[in-house]
């Protein structure tokens, strides 16, 4: 027993010093998944362009565009398929659809909510118009 508790209490030390030395951090989530917000004029210059072209309804510069996006990260709030649609944010010097992307929830030209990603779905903040 007592053996048991003592390797317990060095993994959780062990664990810890780990986490301290690589540099991971535990975080905290916002209720809905999202960690943060960014309000629209932060974003690049091609992200307030995407997003006015989402409410105008286009045109956009990549045929996936406007395609449903099915939230299997989980990080963004739980809704039913077809909710969610993404759209890219173009990246300058690049001539594919690089790691920039909105993606929306409700109505195709009057959202719900839009977010933001710079690293394909790896994390969101959500858009304060």
């Amino acid at each position: 027993m007592r053996a048991t508790a003592v390797k317990l209490v060095l993994t959780g030390v062990l664990m810890t010093l780990g986490l301290a030395v690589t540099g991971v951090q535990a975080r905290e989530k916002a209720t809905d998944g999202v960690e943060a917000t960014v309000p629209l004029g932060h974003l690049p210059q091609q992200g307030q362009e995407t997003y006015r072209r989402i409410h105008e309804g286009g045109p956009f510069a990549f045929e996936k565009d406007g395609v449903v996006f099915g939230n299997r990260e989980r990080l963004l709030p739980a809704s039913k398929r077809g909710h969610y649609r993404e759209y890219t944010v173009i990246t300058p010097g690049i001539h594919h659809r690089g790691m920039r992307r909105i993606v929306c929830g409700g109505p195709k030209t009057a959202p719900e909510a839009c977010y933001y990603t710079a690293d394909h779905y790896a994390s969101f903040r959500r858009i304060l118009p």
